[in-house]
């Protein structure tokens, strides 16, 4: 920042022009009585006295200028002394952050030198002043509540990675995230503190003591007897990790906490120029006090807040000659704070609304008016930052007033049509986090923040359940509790009442910067707006991995909901001129948005691929539909990196000048203009000792840091590009014939609502989830609190000892309990409000018109960000799971249809051939796998039209081969579940003991099965002949893989157990283990559903591949059975380990599921279906009857002998599991097992000897039964018939085979 003096080498307005004498008749000046005494009354000596009439120098406007000098130098003299530099201090008198010698590590650094982010393991850095002598002070703005050590060092301190202020002998520092003090030791001390507080670090040197405040209240003497002496002198200095930020005022801005008794600030005030400031400021409050009544030639007292400037010269060129003075020190950002923001915040301090306080509107008119053009900008950016780190760092009061205080300024100076159109041009979002207007704070420490007072009783809930839903299966509250929960909640009424008064004033903010019609002076605000708001999206979009430039996500999400309210009060504003507009209720954002390129959305993902590749595969669609045509040449130059030769040439002559080890480093680390740190200034020097200093200023982006920006340049677009005029349809270009002729709003407000949806998928969303964990702590809180009070009141008497640690503990979780419950009244109105519930409601609702609409386009559907579907899918996952406890989601209006629209949409794209991206697909299936695990969100998926449910259904069985199974099969499984042999359960029963993570998850939701969705799948497989083949047959691959793979792994587990050394088996190797052994029932579940709803896919051998599916089924089974059911086996051993990650590996679920199959195909089907499951089961080499007799506990008799002595261990038997399988399940196994029994000894009495030459060469399982066509060769049926679902090449001599034909054996032979 550059302060300018008096002594500027700009011309300064010259306004004696109008003061010659013979000009005042004209001019209508006042007669020099009327005018000498209204000057003396304005300008008054510095005691207010005036002198006696006659002793007084006559004033005119030609002598003023001189009697304003004298005014102004008369106490300067006494000032000489002051200005003298203090004594006990050394370095420079402007004191920042020492960027050239006094850093370690990686550091990130404002243009101002105050403001600092870490940017390594633990970067430190000093001031370049020190003092050695005498009462010191300096104020540290918090900005993240990270790790971070302020203090004091001295010059001989050594720092590194690892070590920082107050991990040497001689630094000192105090650390709020830990709640300690370092010196080389640490000991507790202090409060924690959050982001917008403002700690002031003290040291008496005199008295040898160091101390800290944190919002000026003191935290106690930290460190006494601190070295002093010769050689010492101590620098303030601060320590921080990674991407934590800060801010200093070393005195270059008023302290905000100067209570402190006879410490000085590091930087002395510009004492001069204050007093000459608020001289001056004092003769302009008198003009406005002062007025002229020139038909009674006398002076007035006027009421200063109507005061207006009415064209009165004498009353301007007064005001001319101050502003002379006035002007350069409104330059200087102390003088700002101090003397100009105290002056306009007094005016607003009489109350009322902001409108009511027009005399700002004419001092901004003055400023424009009175002040060179350069000294205005300086001035109101120097304002508007103030009163942002104002608004930013105030602690929060229980009215929520200093924060009131501040806003309703910002409203005031914002209204003021120039000053608005400047500020949004140049300052609020290129120079400062203007987004931190909008944003509220949360307390962490309740009481300062007079929530106490505000809540003074505090709840919470004790029925834990987290969807809020099966609460009331426990007994009733009691008239305590009631009574306890409504004063909890007329608390919360409180506290929200306070809270929507800062939201209306922020409100208020965003409707002066989208205001469409001051268009006096060029443009309109909201254009200008705009195209901020673009710029800043794309800076969020375009560096989600650099976090230094990232808006916060806490700021994103209050920006958010006031946007929304500020778009949909102009947007209703429009309908109510326009009737045949849309609602705000009906809005979505027109599909030819994402294809005519009128909007930018940088390097975003489309559903069809990159931008540049739909341009030119879609280009006739694009002419043909919408009538938009590509220009060929567009077509060459869009190349992956779109940047202009220009820009490249500029940064390769940038690059050849800069050292390439720097380069590498600030590769990483481009800073944006419109990004601030804390300091709101902006952060453009990288600070690196493993690389040299990099200090040029407002340095050119290396290649490395270029961020990608189309030819569209927002900056360039106009009212007209946006808004459209004759025959020019703006950002509507190229309507489809799909989409209504009907107009939707202004189109610049579409823009916005399109930034809207944007913003909630960059941050908004992980940040509602992750609020979340304040409610969580408050139910394990309360969970443990009521566990204490059980044990207290089952404690024996006679153990006083333990009752005292018992009450101890209850007093703790009590106390934790308030707070928590405080806070979170808190959170819950600042974002989980039913407002904001609705905000989050709507936005989904016009993502989901806005998907529809697309989809009508056909292909270019494809053009649509990506970003819409997922915003689609995670508001309903938010409002699902985040909002819940609050406020229900079954209470929005149009809750249902809005459900079964999104399944539709969901049904409909999870295998959409428009849409190309993995990620978004797999969101999409996982989205639905969710959906049907929960019975409102499954009959809706049965409410949409039968024919999307069952081309859902078709797109669900196809095969798995081609893309991602497991969550495809998941949703089979889901429609299933309840209606499977066993398979009621919602957890294992070998589970039901230990406690579910967390009982919300869609796994562990009771069944809920779609008969209507059963039928249509059972219909698909019936009728169509070539699709339950390939169904099956992949997923009795994917079994056969899973199945093995898992055998494989629990192998390597075994091995690993049995050896001798201690060793520990890795985690990710036992999750991958449990994975494939889920997928092995899941898939085991999906077959016993197949053969359940469609037994003649496996039984009716008229069928081409019937009898082959049903060997497969059975070998596989056999397979499974043995490896599971065998005494001792490697199965046994390692569910016996009970190691952590493989719990869900047990006996029951996967024998269940194959006892399921075997019963359907054996038991419940006609004797035809029975004979020849039963004879393709017994055909099988694989076949054992131990294994079938081991499902109701018939262990070998040998086996039951060698065991017994050993252990008593029980043996697994589905008798046992009484309230999970039925009786009449029982009976069916029972059968089954008296069935099989009685067949397989038939069958060994019937089984004739076979030669070896008569077997199948390819398994020796099967006598040979096939002859090929044309090679002639053999083998049995299943091999052939399995072979050929794969190849069609013969197994020995590789000739394509044309036919197979039955072979018997010749008699004779």
């Amino acid at each position: 920042m550059t302060s300018r003096g008096a002594g500027t080498a700009f011309s300064r307005k010259n306004y004696r022009l109008s003061t010659e004498p013979e000009k005042s008749k004209v001019t209508g000046i006042v007669n020099s009585r009327l005018l000498n005494d209204y000057l003396h009354r304005v300008f008054t000596n510095a005691d207010g006295n005036q002198p006696a009439a006659a002793y007084r120098k006559h004033l005119t406007f030609q002598n003023l200028q001189e009697h304003l000098d004298r005014l102004l130098a008369e106490e300067n003299g006494s000032e000489d002394s002051r200005d003298q530099v203090a004594e006990g201090r050394l370095g420079p008198s402007t004191v920042v952050l020492d960027h050239t010698s006094g850093f370690e590590g990686l550091l990130l650094v404002d243009d101002d030198l105050l403001g600092v982010i870490g940017h390594s393991n633990f970067g430190s850095i000093r001031a370049t002043t020190c003092v050695y002598k005498g009462k010191w002070i300096y104020e540290v703005l918090i900005s993240s509540q990270g790790l971070m050590q302020i203090g004091w060092c001295t010059l001989n301190c050594r720092f590194n990675q690892e070590e920082g202020v107050g991990d040497t002998p001689d630094s000192y520092a105090y650390d709020g995230n830990r709640v300690r003090k370092w010196n080389v030791t640490t000991t507790n001390y202090g409060k924690s503190w959050a982001a917008g507080d403002i700690v002031s670090c003290l040291i008496d040197l005199d008295e040898g003591t160091i101390a800290f405040c944190l919002n000026g209240i003191s935290l106690g003497t930290a460190f006494d007897n601190i070295t002093r002496g010769a050689g010492m002198a101590y620098f303030p200095a601060i320590s921080l990790s990674f991407k934590e930020s800060v801010a200093f005022n070393f005195g270059s801005r008023p302290l905000r906490y100067p209570l402190v008794e006879g410490y000085h600030p590091l930087q002395d005030p510009p004492v001069a120029d204050l007093v000459k400031a608020r001289k001056l400021l004092g003769y302009l409050k008198n003009v406005i006090h002062i007025g002229i009544d020139v038909t009674e030639g006398k002076l007035v007292e006027k009421d200063t807040s109507m005061w207006q400037l009415q064209g009165e010269p004498t009353v301007l060129i007064t005001l001319a000659h101050i502003f002379n003075y006035f002007s350069p020190l409104m330059c200087k950002v102390y003088l700002v704070e101090d003397v100009l923001m105290s002056f306009l915040l007094s005016i607003l301090e009489q109350g009322g609304a902001v409108e009511a306080h027009p005399l700002i509107q004419q001092l901004l008119d003055l400023m424009w008016l009175l002040m060179e053009e350069y000294e205005v900008h300086e001035c109101l950016k120097q304002l508007l930052m103030s009163l942002l780190r104002a608004y930013r760092f105030s602690p929060i009061i229980p009215d929520l007033g200093l924060q009131i205080h501040y806003l309703r300024l910002t409203i005031a100076v914002l209204k003021h049509e120039k000053s608005r159109k400047y500020l949004l041009s140049n300052v609020l979002f290129d120079v400062l986090r203007s987004v931190v207007f909008f944003y509220i704070k949360s307390p962490l420490r309740v009481e300062e923040a007079g929530l106490q007072e505000l809540i003074p009783t505090t709840w919470w809930p004790n029925r834990f359940t987290k969807e809020g839903k099966e609460s009331k299966e426990v007994k009733e509250e009691s008239a305590e509790e009631r009574l306890r929960r409504r004063a909890y909640e007329r608390g919360c009424q409180r506290l929200k009442k306070r809270i929507e008064v800062v939201e209306g004033l922020q409100v208020q903010i965003l409707k002066l910067l989208l205001n469409n019609k001051d268009r006096g002076g060029g443009e309109a605000s909201r254009y200008i707006f705009l195209n901020k708001f673009r710029k800043f999206l794309q800076e969020n979009a375009s560096n989600r991995g650099n976090l230094t430039v990232l808006c916060p996500p806490e700021y994103m999400v209050c920006f958010l909901h006031r946007l929304i309210a500020a778009l949909r009060f102009f947007w209703d504003g429009h309908k109510a001129k326009t009737p045949a507009a849309l609602s705000s209720e009906e809005a979505y954002i027109p599909p030819q948005l994402f294809y005519n390129g009128k909007v930018d959305y940088f390097d975003l993902q489309r559903l069809g691929g990159l931008l540049s590749h739909l341009k030119k595969t879609l280009k006739d669609d694009l002419a043909a539909k919408a009538n938009v045509l590509i220009d060929p040449a567009e077509l060459q130059a869009v190349t992956m990196d779109d940047l202009d030769e220009d820009e490249e040439s500029a940064t390769s002559a940038a690059q050849s000048q800069r050292p390439s080890a720097a380069l590498a480093i600030g590769g990483a680390l481009a800073r944006p203009g419109w990004l601030s740190s804390p300091t709101l200034g902006r952060a453009n020097r990288f600070l690196s000792t493993a690389a040299v200093s990099l200090m040029n200023p407002r340095r050119p982006l290396g290649a490395l840091e270029k961020i990608k920006v189309r030819t569209l340049s927002v900056e360039q677009r106009t009212e007209e590009d946006i808004e459209g005029s004759h025959g020019n349809e703006g950002l509507l270009l190229g309507r489809p014939p799909e989409e209504p002729d009907q107009p939707i709003t202004e189109n610049s407000l579409l823009e916005v609502l399109d930034g809207i949806v944007m913003m909630y998928n960059l941050s908004v969303h992980q940040q509602l989830g992750k609020m979340v964990g304040v409610s969580d702590d408050v139910n394990e809180y309360a969970m443990a609190l009521k566990d204490t009070e059980e044990k207290i009141s089952r404690c024996p008497k006679r153990r006083r000892d333990i009752h005292e640690e018992l009450l101890k503990s209850q007093k703790v979780f009590s106390e934790k309990l308030n707070h928590l419950s405080r806070r979170l009244a808190w959170i819950n109105v600042t974002i989980y409000s039913k407002e904001k519930m609705q905000d989050i409601y709507w936005l989904l609702r016009v993502c989901i018109r806005t998907i529809e609409h697309g989809d009508k386009t056909g292909s270019l559907f494809a053009f649509m960000p990506e970003f819409y579907l997922s915003v689609a899918m995670n508001s309903y996952s938010a409002l699902k799971n985040y909002f819940s406890p609050v406020n229900s989601m079954e209470e929005l209006p149009g809750y249902e249809e809005t459900l079964m629209r999104l399944a539709a949409i969901l049904a409909k794209h999870f295998a959409d051939s428009r849409i190309v991206g993995t990620d978004i697909r797999d969101s999409l299936m996982q989205a639905l796998a969710s959906y049907v695990c929960y019975p409102h969100s499954l009959r809706a998926v049965e409410r949409i039209p039968e024919e999307q449910r069952i081309s859902m259904m078709k797109n669900l069985l196809a095969p798995y081969e081609q893309r991602p199974w497991a969550q495809t099969n998941w949703i089979l499984v889901r429609l299933w579940r309840g209606c499977g042999f066993g398979y009621r359960y919602t957890r294992l029963p070998h589970l039901l003991k230990t406690k579910p993570e967390d009982a919300s998850l869609p796994s562990l939701q009771k069944p809920c099965p779609s008969t209507l969705l059963q039928r249509h799948m059972a219909d698909l497989l019936r009728s169509d002949r070539d699709l339950a083949p390939s169904f099956l047959n992949s997923v009795l691959n994917q079994l056969n893989w899973a199945f093995s793979e898992f055998i494989g792994m629990i192998q390597e587990i075994q091995q690993a157990a049995e050896r001798l050394e201690r060793n520990f088996v890795d985690s990710r190797q036992l999750k991958v283990c449990a994975t494939c052994f889920d997928l092995s029932v899941s898939l085991l579940r999906v077959l016993e559903m197949t053969v359940t709803l469609a037994p003649e896919i496996f039984l009716d051998w008229n069928r081409p591949s019937s009898e082959l599916l049903l060997r497969r089924l059975a070998q596989l089974l056999n397979q499974v059975l043995n490896r599971v059911t065998a005494e001792r086996n490697l199965f046994d051993r390692v569910v016996n380990l009970r190691l952590p990650g493989l719990e869900s590996v047990d006996h029951y679920p996967i024998l269940v599921a194959v006892t399921g199959i075997l019963v359907r195909l054996l038991v419940d089907t006609d004797v035809q279906g029975a004979e020849r499951a039963t004879a393709v089961l017994l055909a099988d080499p694989c076949f054992q009857l131990r294994s079938i007799q081991y499902l109701l506990g018939h262990a070998e008799p040998l086996a039951l002998a060698a065991a017994a002595p050993a252990t008593d261990k029980r043996h697994f038997s589905l008798q046992t599991y009484t309230e999970y399988i039925s009786a009449e399940e029982l009976a069916k196994v029972d059968k089954m097992l008296s069935h099989l029994s009685e067949e397989s000894k038939q069958a060994a009495a019937t089984t004739l000897p076979t030669s070896e030459e008569d077997l199948c060469p390819i398994c020796y399982a099967h006598p040979i039964s096939a002859i090929f066509r044309p090679c002639s060769h053999k083998s049995c049926k299943a091999c052939i018939n399995q072979h050929l679902m794969n190849n069609k090449d013969c197994f020995f001599c590789k000739a394509t085979i044309t036919g197979v034909d039955d072979f018997t054996k010749p008699a004779s032979s």
